[in-house]
């Protein structure tokens, strides 16, 4: 392969899939298992957007009531997506990423951190993010919408360190702020990557949302 060709080669990314959480605003649910009208769980729309986006893998990863976790993925996704396991998933959001990126192949560019319960975000935001990323920059990719921060967010390699000495709940906010020059703003194609489901009241609006996100 020419040095030009390997420039002009398209960035590999993952997906990284945050479904270790204990759901304590659902109680007694875990709503990512909680299923739509089709029988769906809400995990398995968030790892259905994943592998059907330009991500070059997808991993799963898993705490609370991992063998369920697994098992509705596996429902709808076979053997397409990848699982790791956090342990201290309790710890909060920054183990599931650990367990997450040392999980990950070493041959990817990047990865795209994408939390469980948020299935409006479809596969065209997923390569939307993709598509503005700049492995060589080792970069950040933000989807904004209406002027607000959302999620999922696209890390480069050479961030993954820091992501892996994150402590607690705070996920990668912290990171954002300190490395504002990297940050590359992409206008996102609809409220979703903004909104997560914490009542059952909600889910209605959200199967059909989701079913809209996937299309």
């Amino acid at each position: 392969m020419t040095r030009q060709a390997a420039q002009a080669a398209p960035p590999r990314v993952a997906a990284l899939v945050l479904a270790a959480g204990r759901s304590t605003r659902m109680a007694p649910h875990n709503k990512l298992l909680l299923r739509d009208g089709g029988g769906r769980p809400m995990v398995a729309h968030v790892a259905a957007s994943c592998l059907a986006s330009s991500t070059a893998c997808t991993v799963v990863v898993t705490g609370h009531q991992a063998a369920e976790v697994r098992q509705a993925v596996r429902d709808w996704a076979g053997e397409a997506a990848g699982f790791a396991h956090a342990p201290d998933y309790a710890a909060g959001l920054s183990a599931s990423l650990r367990a997450g990126i040392e999980a990950l192949p070493p041959w990817v560019d990047g990865v795209i951190v994408c939390l469980g319960d948020m299935p409006l975000v479809g596969p065209g935001m997923i390569d939307r993010l993709i598509a503005a990323f700049a492995p060589e920059q080792g970069g950040i990719v933000v989807p904004v919408w209406q002027g607000r921060r959302g999620n999922p967010v696209l890390w480069g390699r050479a961030l993954f360190g820091a992501l892996c000495s994150l402590h607690g709940d705070a996920g990668g906010r912290g990171l954002l702020a300190s490395h504002g020059d990297r940050v590359a703003a992409v206008e996102a194609d609809g409220p979703g990557v903004l909104t997560d489901y914490d009542a059952p009241a909600c889910l209605p609006a959200c199967w059909q949302a989701a079913a809209g996100a996937e299309a």
